[in-house]
């Protein structure tokens, strides 16, 4: 905890010295709540101040009962008393006419700094959150049992509207057994791993249907012979998913299901003709499935003209409807018992046993991406729909839109005049608008990891692990490494020459690189370092740390490795010559000394 104290003061003097004010006595407060309060106060209470500050912003007033835990001196908190002023006037809180900018980064990159670090939850935060978990499905029920038929018929209307097109094609490439499958290199609930996966003899009756065994476990006619080694289950018999905590942050872990594999297997399968069918419709200017930029950019514009809001959901995927996604997919038979099918109906909650989901699916199961976020845009649009007091009929009602409407996971953009008809028909339908993370008031905007104020990126850089003590605490060293880069290019630099003597303590070669090289080095404006030549390919060379991770050995042959090769996607030959003898995810990385070119 010293090490990360030690570099809050270093970014505390770094903005000081850009804003022209003083840190001592918030260094003071820091150092004397860190040795009473443990780590909570960086990993709890500052990111808590730094959610208040931009609601503040957002509403423009900082109202008195926000700031828990910080004393104040008039109108506003003593803590970072020097950056605030240059935000919110001290006497009234309210927001300046002109805040300085550079002031809301500090702010923004003092308090939220450690607010995501991974440090373990305690026992009882664990509990509290698979406690949490069963509620949230038990109340999904209450608000399935809440409405009525027009609610179903309306949303059933809607999506039909976007996703006619997309949902057609999905039937026909179901029925045609056109879907390709895929097996991916994270854990299943029956614990199969890497290569294994593909010797998987396991199936379900209700997958049978519309994925049958015949066809996605065995390569060819020719293996029909094994085709009575598989076992399948009946609905009863089926292994529920396995309901887990990962580090997220202090406060709460995050909470994922472990899907079996069968299941992830034929879930793959649909997500492919989803993700395909998006990406080659009008429906890519309304759903991101890849790639982020979109909804920061439209992030940024609402920040600038206040004619768009960002709106965030807190759990999100818990909260979709099962019954809800079975009325999206209602007029598609054949793809909505596809996707019923490859649906895990039960889940191992520890404390709590097997319980029945009323859930769609929970964060793992890979059709849990796409289909919230289908979910969430029908909603929005019905939102919209009830702002104008109007009915959309045609595609070109949906397309006036273009630019304005976005949906990347729980991360929503809509228009800012129709935000709180969007934000009461969402909750209607069961999700939850995220309060502290919303914003369409003000000029300060967040959507997937950027943050602007007035069209300027506020932005911050976060600290992701604890620093490490030796060179042998290998993932610490990579994350400190990333973290000084970060800091370099955010114009840190009495941050980074601290952080420059700190990392060389651990290990002894930290060279200037570029920031593509494969070297654990130091990127710099200024270029890279050449120690020597390349004796073959005449390019520069120099010595530092290389990230070495082995893949398990885990040989394949026979039939399993026969369908791997048929199912691998896309016309190019694999990229790993050895996928058939070492699969699945690296068991620890290490650092090694090697030479190696610096970009």
């Amino acid at each position: 905890m010293k090490s990360l104290i030690l570099l809050w003061k270093r970014i505390a003097e770094d903005s000081a010295i850009r804003c022209r004010t003083s840190t001592t006595k918030d260094y003071e407060l820091v150092l004397g709540r860190s040795k009473h309060e443990g780590m909570s106060f960086l990993t709890i209470s500052l990111p808590s101040f730094g959610k208040d500050f931009q609601k503040s912003l957002d509403q423009g007033l900082v109202a008195r009962n926000m700031f828990q835990g910080f004393s104040w001196h008039a109108g506003l908190p003593r803590f970072l008393g020097g950056f605030l002023e240059l935000v919110f006037d001290r006497d009234s809180g309210v927001l300046l006419p002109n805040p300085d900018i550079d002031a809301i980064l500090a702010i923004r990159q003092l308090t939220l700094i450690f607010g995501k670090v991974q440090f373990p939850c305690s026992d009882a935060r664990n509990r509290k959150s698979m406690k949490e978990y069963v509620q949230c499905d038990e109340e999904v029920k209450v608000s399935d049992a809440r409405l009525d038929s027009l609610d179903h018929r309306e949303f059933h209307r809607m999506s039909q509207l976007l996703f006619r097109d997309l949902f057609l094609k999905a039937d026909r490439e179901i029925d045609s057994l056109e879907l390709i499958p895929k097996h991916g290199p994270g854990a299943t609930a029956d614990k199969l791993r890497g290569n294994g996966k593909f010797n998987n003899m396991v199936w379900t009756d209700r997958l049978e249907q519309y994925f049958p065994s015949g066809d996605y476990l065995l390569p060819n006619a020719r293996y029909y012979e094994h085709h009575s080694d598989i076992n399948h289950l009946e609905p009863g018999a089926e292994m529920p998913v396995k309901v887990i905590t990962v580090p997220k942050t202090q406060k709460s872990p995050r909470i994922i299901a472990i899907e079996p594999t069968c299941m992830q297997y034929a879930q793959q399968a649909v997500l492919d003709v989803f993700v395909r069918g998006i990406s080659e419709s009008f429906l890519r200017d309304f759903i991101g499935t890849e790639y982020q930029e979109p909804n920061q950019l439209l992030a940024q514009k609402g920040s600038l003209t206040g004619t768009l809001a960002t709106l965030d959901l807190s759990e999100a995927s818990d909260r979709v409807s099962n019954q809800l996604v079975r009325t999206m997919f209602s007029a598609n038979p054949i793809l909505q018992g596809a996707v019923e099918a490859c649906r895990s109906r039960k889940a191992d909650v520890p404390g709590h046993g097997v319980i029945r989901l009323a859930k769609f699916a929970s964060m793992g199961s890979a059709l849990c991406f796409p289909v919230e976020a289908m979910v969430f845009l029908t909603i929005v649009f019905l939102g919209i729909e009830k702002e104008l007091n109007t009915r959309f009929a045609r595609k070109s009602d949906i397309l006036r839109f273009l630019g304005e409407v976005r949906v990347y996971g729980d991360d929503i953009i809509v228009p800012t005049d129709s935000v709180h008809s969007v934000v009461h028909s969402l909750e209607h339908f069961g999700a939850q608008v995220g309060a502290s993370k919303s914003f369409w008031i003000g000029k300060f905007r967040e959507s997937c990891g950027k943050e602007f104020y007035d069209g300027y990126d506020v932005s911050i850089v976060r600290v992701r692990r604890e620093f490490p003590s030796t060179r042998k605490d290998a993932p610490e060293v990579i994350s400190l490494v990333s973290l000084r880069n970060q800091l370099y290019k955010a114009g840190y630099w009495g941050t980074v020459k601290w952080l420059d003597h700190y990392i060389l303590g651990i290990i002894h070669l930290f060279p200037y690189v570029d920031d593509t090289s494969s070297v654990l080095g130091r990127y710099s404006f200024l270029g890279y370092d050449t120690e020597r030549e390349c004796e073959k390919l005449h390019r520069p060379f120099v010595k530092g740390f290389v990230v070495s991770s082995r893949i398990p050995s885990d040989p394949l042959d026979g039939r399993g490795a026969l369908l791997k090769c048929l199912l691998k996607r896309g016309g190019q030959p694999s990229v790993d010559s050895k996928h058939l003898e070492r699969s699945g995810r690296p068991r620890r990385v290490d650092i090694k000394p090697r030479w190696a070119p610096p970009y």
